[in-house]
């Protein structure tokens, strides 16, 4: 299917972009959390440090005590205490 098909068909079904596209979508719950819906992979994780792959770009997120926690195919939790969270854009 085409891109302008998608928009007609999520305009009408009121589908979020998310749901049917690779698009990430990140959830931050105050310093203390953040879930990424649509991750591709873990690049790197340290305490201190996570580096999460998507299909649009890199997210690096910066704190102390950082865990990972329910993670599926598709959706990751990093909890702790997030300092900072910058994208790097990857695609045009």
């Amino acid at each position: 299917m085409k891109r302008n098909n998608y928009n007609k068909i999520d305009k009408i079904l009121e589908l979020p972009q998310e749901v049917y596209s690779n698009i990430p979508k990140a959830i931050i719950t105050g310093f203390d959390e953040i879930i990424i819906e649509n991750f591709k992979s873990i690049l790197e994780y340290e305490e201190f440090f996570v580096r999460i792959n998507t299909h649009i770009g890199i997210i690096n997120i910066n704190g102390f005590g950082l865990t990972l926690e329910n993670m599926t195919d598709d959706d990751i939790k990093v909890k702790g205490k997030i300092e900072s969270i910058d994208i790097e854009r990857t695609i045009d």
